[in-house]
């Protein structure tokens, strides 16, 4: 035992990567963190139902207490006890198959809600996922192994009030914040929360909700399979047989090329397909550099002239200048002013370029 201890206090640390591949550790690392694993459907849950509840469902219920008042600090401890062991209330309880019997230690996650059998709507009071195992999906998988179950109870319709850190995952869970059941079915059941916004998700009969994912992925490949049928996306063509030579050619197509705009519009007009489909040569030199350097030019004069006539216009004393002179009010204006001009006139004449 001695020798075995000596030889595991001098073993060698872990070595560090490379800096060399840090960059590769990062991309890894991100590649892992957007790629979340495929939640099995098939992990242990429970429904706890506290009508004469079990010795092993006591304990999970005691459980389930303590995740709810570790992950809504908020929540009074007393209010969750009161809501978790009462008999009206149902739970269901995610557990994680680590070997552990009969102990708390094993929920990843719970639900608890009241049905209401007579109004088929049921009320979630708690929904919550252990700190270690959140972002990982099994949010999604308690709230679909709930609504499969309610689902077989007769229930139509979920509400539930949520604060505004749990509105974003219960949108995701198929949740709205228009309530389209009638209100007389609700009203008097439930109470209003401070703070909390109420949300529904209307439970569809028969719809298997712990098979989603494989009906999205389903989905997803019929889709893409039908898109390949219409889509050349995936067909290779031979590369162009003109070489490198051809193209730099002082002579394309008869055309002459006499200088470095030329010859970029020549190379451009050598590619097979570009005459057929309607390209001269003056249409390529006008998309060319020395065009584009023109343009260039062309819209900085026209931003500097905005400007100037901006900053005219926000004097004081430029009042009477910044609209066309209403030739109604004075009849005789052009026969004095032979050639008018304003500030709202020059504004236009620049937009349009005819400065």
């Amino acid at each position: 035992e001695k020798i075995a201890h000596k030889k595991k206090s001098i073993a060698p640390a872990r070595r560090p990567p490379p800096p060399r591949c840090a960059a590769i550790y990062r991309i890894i690392a991100l590649f892992c963190r957007q790629t979340k694993p495929r939640i099995d459907y098939r992990m242990k849950h429970i429904i706890v139902s506290n009508n004469n509840p079990t010795k092993e469902e006591l304990i999970r219920l005691i459980g389930l207490k303590t995740l709810f008042a570790r992950q809504l600090p908020k929540m009074p401890r007393d209010y969750i006890v009161r809501l978790v062991f009462d008999r009206r209330h149902t739970s269901l309880c995610l557990l994680e198959d680590n070997g552990k019997k009969n102990g708390d230690e094993d929920i990843i996650g719970g639900i608890c809600y009241r049905a209401y059998p007579d109004m088929k709507f049921a009320e979630i009071a708690f929904c919550a996922v252990s700190g270690n195992h959140q972002v990982k999906g099994y949010g999604t998988k308690l709230m679909n192994l709930v609504k499969g179950y309610v689902a077989t109870q007769g229930i139509e319709y979920f509400i539930t009030y949520a604060d505004n850190y749990a509105i974003g995952y219960f949108k995701k869970q198929g949740f709205s914040k228009s309530i389209a059941m009638p209100k007389t079915r609700y009203q008097g059941l439930i109470k209003d929360y401070d703070g909390g916004t109420p949300m529904e998700c209307y439970i569809h009969p028969n719809l298997d909700y712990t098979r989603i994912p494989e009906m999205i992925a389903a989905q997803r490949d019929f889709i893409l399979e039908q898109v390949r049928k219409k889509s050349k996306s995936h067909v290779r063509y031979p590369p162009l047989q003109n070489s490198a030579a051809d193209m730099n050619a002082t002579s394309v197509h008869g055309h002459v090329v006499s200088s470095r705009n030329s010859e970029a519009a020549a190379r451009a007009m050598a590619i097979p397909g570009v005459m057929e489909a309607g390209w001269t040569m003056a249409d390529l030199q006008l998309a060319t550099g020395a065009q584009k350097d023109a343009d260039r030019q062309r819209n900085h004069l026209k931003s500097e002239l905005l400007a100037i006539i901006r900053k005219t216009e926000e004097q004081q004393f430029a009042w009477p200048f910044r609209e066309p002179v209403d030739t109604q009010e004075v009849p005789d204006y052009l026969t004095v002013i032979k050639n008018p001009i304003d500030l709202s006139t020059i504004e236009k004449q620049i937009l349009k370029g005819d400065h």
